[in-house]
């Protein structure tokens, strides 16, 4: 009874991001599956028909290029995956723009890089375009934008995409579909293996072994999608993992896959943007007294507070605030350079002092209002 009210947030949900992977879409010889893909948009379409803001996260470019391309495989090297992803996008959205249209439903291309979250600028004009989008009665179709994507700016996996995507969107659920239809205590293949209907928090699932690779056309498995869920969950974004065949089922809120109840409540759009997707140019480690005032009592960061540097950052960088065992507690957005801080670790300033670029030095490390807590 419990799994079936709690999958109400999946059937509810207002705004819904869907991510679907590579595997779901293609055949065994790694091209397009046409029937999969028309079924899945028509399902999409449907729920859009209703009333429902949907976002959709889409593997396959790479996939796709396969064929056309001559290759027996997905490439490992970049460039070779590059050029797949640039045969295979087009590909990718052509299916998809004829299948929704078929079911009335308008789509519009997204492509993102992890740049385009790191950065605020970007983050905000990204999250401008998809409100448009979803106001016009579209549905965004997004994807790493793996064409131009190196291996020092990537997502990893459109898992942790999606993720990032139900932040930027502020998603009421997440739907995670895969080729294994739930999350089970041991392998899925083991007739012993029992489904986990609902996870509450982290600590329910430590024992369960999800430390297997993705399918031979996709990268993620279930580690990836574990990570998404938490990703997602702790900004009170409710997320529901089964498989691609389960589609209707899943959005009619019927008790199937694996559902990650929400651990945290939702920040405000900034201090989600930090907490997640903002990329991190340093480290500050903290003595007992400033993790104290950081994370109990959410104060601003002085540099009497400060005891080690780490990285090079310039003012306005992202920085982890880390207590004196190296665990991150806390990221925010730093005031001074490096250079400028290091002189200061440690020190109580008076009101007044100044730096020798005769900017003041008794101004916070990280401000409270630019800092969130891990």
């Amino acid at each position: 009874m419990y799994a079936s009210v709690d999958r109400a947030a999946i059937r509810d949900a207002r705004r819904l991001v869907v991510k679907v992977g590579s595997s779901s879409l293609t055949g065994a010889q790694g091209g397009l599956d046409g029937f999969r893909l028309q079924a899945l948009a028509t399902a999409l379409a449907t729920r859009a028909l209703s009333g429902t803001q949907v976002v959709l996260v889409s593997s396959g470019a790479i996939a796709a290029g396969i064929s056309p391309l001559g290759l027996s495989k997905r490439p490992k090297d970049l460039a070779t995956q590059q050029a797949a992803a640039s045969a295979g996008q087009g590909l990718l959205m052509t299916a998809y723009t004829q299948a929704f249209t078929m079911a009335g439903v308008q789509v519009g291309q997204v492509l993102l890089t992890a740049a385009d979250m790191h950065r605020r600028s970007h983050y905000v004009n990204a999250s401008r375009t998809l409100e448009r989008l979803l106001e016009l009665e579209v549905v965004p179709i997004i994807n790493e934008n793996d064409t131009v994507a190196t291996d020092e700016i990537r997502f990893g996996d459109n898992d942790r995409l999606a993720a990032l995507v139900a932040h930027l969107v502020n998603a009421d659920a997440m739907l995670l579909l895969s080729d294994v239809d739930a999350l089970y205590d041991g392998h899925p293949r083991d007739p012993a293996s029992q489904r986990i209907p609902v996870v509450g928090s982290a600590e329910e699932i430590a024992h369960v072994d999800i430390a297997g690779v993705g399918s031979t056309v996709g990268t993620g498995g279930m580690a990836t999608k574990v990570a998404a869920a938490q990703m997602a969950t702790a900004e009170g974004i409710s997320v529901l993992l089964t498989s691609t065949d389960r589609v209707v089922a899943a959005l009619a809120g019927d008790d199937i896959g694996t559902l990650f109840t929400p651990t945290g409540r939702k920040n405000p759009a900034r201090r989600r943007w930090l907490a997640h997707a903002s990329g991190i140019s340093g480290r500050l480690v903290l003595d007992d007294g400033a993790v104290a005032a950081v994370v109990g009592r959410q104060t601003s960061l002085l540099p009497v507070g400060v005891t080690r540097i780490e990285g090079r950052f310039t003012a306005g960088d992202t920085v982890d605030l880390c207590a004196p065992d190296g665990h991150p507690v806390a990221r925010g957005l730093v005031g001074y350079d490096a250079e400028e801080l290091r002189p200061l670790v440690g020190q109580r300033l008076e009101r007044g002092t100044r730096l020798r670029s005769g900017a003041p030095a008794a101004r916070p490390v990280v401000r409270r209002d630019d800092l969130v807590v891990l």
